[in-house]
């Protein structure tokens, strides 16, 4: 499978790994089953994971670097700073508010490296941009580290398309990562073009709309009450009864096709342009497994715009965040 590039840095299997899920936002699941799953990944030839010292917070990016430690020549370890997470007496605790302060971003770094036992992070991202801060500091401060050897590429989260031009001026962006589906295209309106221009890699996550448009998914009763997917007005149960009409359509013609509606989902994305590379979330082997198979199907002009018309976001109900988690993304 020829590999794709995340700017002029990396060089990533087409399909990479969302770890989130594995220990936080969807419930987590056993250590034992996701060291299974992430070796697995590697097995089938994934070579980007992807965490962030939010996700726990901070379990994560343990967790992967417990898993891919006996592999680390072959895999490309991505993570992310830029919310303020505070140690308390039960732990620690995301706070309100976003930080991409200078000293924040070195320390969140350092920490990192810690936790995940590397020598060296492959992928650094500002997770969400900090309005605060303006992108040159940040940027300056993320390409320290990459002169010290601590990191070897940079990326931005949800970034709109001048902070990514003023970004990349001030030291190459090898990826920028948003929420990029069928159901959520966002990045249409001058993202992608922009990474296309100035060869940045863009990486999707959520390309199954958060497991949606896999069709497992009929009714919040089946979300746990742990699941961050509750936040989500997509996913309250008037919205779904509604969007499961939509994603019922992909399904069938799926069916007939001899796949399942997340190769067919998945296979639309990578199809988008040989700069991306998503990264689906698999806790489950099976899933994982299917995933990097929808790397292989080839489909033509015409089946890609009718998966496109199949699922679009103006038909479906909800927002992809509530209000004040959408006010920090296209900045």
């Amino acid at each position: 499978m020829k590999h794709r590039k995340l700017g002029a840095e990396l060089s990533v299997f087409p399909v990479g790994l969302g770890c989130m899920g594995m220990s936080d936002g969807y419930g987590g699941q056993d250590e034992a089953d996701a060291i299974r799953t992430l070796h697995r990944a590697v097995e089938l030839g994934v070579t980007l994971f992807d965490t962030a010292e939010v996700y726990g917070p901070f379990t994560n990016e343990v967790l992967v670097g417990k898993a891919l430690k006996p592999m680390r020549d072959k895999v490309k370890i991505a993570t992310k700073f830029g919310f303020n997470i505070v140690e308390t007496l039960e732990g620690p605790k995301q706070q309100p508010g976003l930080n991409s302060r200078h000293e924040h971003v070195r320390a969140v770094a350092e920490a990192s490296l810690q936790r995940m036992g590397l020598d060296v992070i492959d992928l650094y991202y500002q997770h969400r941009v900090d309005p605060d801060v303006p992108i040159e500091d940040t940027v300056g401060a993320m390409a320290e580290l990459v002169r010290e050897g601590k990191v070897r590429a940079l990326g931005l989260s949800e970034a709109g398309v001048a902070t990514i031009r003023r970004a990349h001026a001030v030291h190459p962006i090898a990826a920028v990562q948003s929420e990029y589906s069928l159901w959520t295209r966002d990045p249409e309106n001058g993202v992608l073009d922009v990474c296309r221009e100035l060869g940045i890699g863009f990486v999707p996550f959520s390309p199954l709309g958060r497991g949606f448009l896999a069709g497992a998914i009929k009714s919040t009763d089946q979300l746990g009450a742990d699941d961050f997917r509750r936040s989500l007005p997509r996913f309250n149960e008037d919205n779904i009864r509604r969007n499961l009409a939509v994603v019922a359509k992909l399904e069938k013609l799926a069916a007939d096709k001899g796949n399942t509606s997340a190769q067919l989902a998945l296979a639309w994305v990578l199809a988008q342009g040989d700069f991306i590379v998503p990264i689906p979330g698999s806790r489950k082997i099976a899933n994982l497994e299917a995933n990097v198979e929808a790397a292989s199907i080839v489909l033509s002009d015409a089946e890609l715009a009718e998966i496109g018309a199949l699922v679009t976001p103006d038909q479906i109900a909800g927002k992809r965040y509530a209000d004040e988690a959408m006010a920090q993304t296209n900045r």
